[in-house]
């Protein structure tokens, strides 16, 4: 499998640490945030790596370079407007010719790829979504899902009121190249509010 990392996002609500660097180089135990992310993946054998870049972008790219310290390769896609989630993933479309595995650039995990790899493939699905459990569900995106597994809808960070599950998407996808075809070109496009949803819908 290849791998997208997003990373292009500001980071607002971490300041004043994210004044001088994307959120996604915020360190964690002397290290980016980053930097344990594409250990991650290497260590499941992912080592084409597409890393998207908006908000200081010198800061990612001055550290990691092409990747070969680390043992992979990494190919950016600087954006000049923010195109969202999705739409980061299809500005490097020609890239991802197998299926390929989607993180967050925010999130610290540990969990194991292989076995999420082989769920996707079992299932034979387009597109599987990492869950986990929250605290505080009205400010996640939600999923709904049946008793096999299989997503019935989404609703991003729903009021008090209306909060269905505490099950919300956590920010790491496997996905087939496939989907590519589903998202508009050069505009701000997201996997949890636009482009889930209308998959559902097809």
């Amino acid at each position: 499998m290849k791998g997208m990392i997003l990373a292009a996002g500001e980071g607002s609500r971490l300041r004043p640490l994210t004044l001088t660097r994307p959120k996604p180089m915020v360190p964690i135990g002397g290290k980016p945030l980053l930097e344990h992310t594409i250990t991650w993946l290497r260590r499941y054998g992912v080592t084409e790596i597409g890393v998207n870049l908006h908000y200081k972008p010198d800061v990612i790219t001055c550290y990691f370079g092409d990747g070969s310290a680390w043992g992979v390769r990494l190919t950016y896609s600087h954006e000049s407007d923010i195109l969202g989630t999705a739409g980061g993933v299809k500005a490097l479309g020609s890239f991802f010719d197998e299926t390929f595995i989607v993180v967050y650039g925010d999130v610290l995990t540990a969990l194991d790829l292989d076995a999420i790899a082989a769920f996707h493939r079992e299932r034979q699905a387009q597109a599987t979504v990492v869950l986990y459990r929250v605290p505080n569900p009205w400010e996640c995106g939600l999923v709904d899902i049946d008793g096999v597994g299989r997503i019935r809808r989404f609703v991003e960070k729903p009021p008090r009121d209306q909060v269905f599950t505490d099950l919300a998407n956590a920010g790491v996808y496997v996905v087939e190249p496939g989907v590519l075809a589903h998202i508009p070109a050069g505009c701000f496009y997201d996997f949890g509010h636009d482009l889930f949803p209308r998959l559902l819908e097809q």
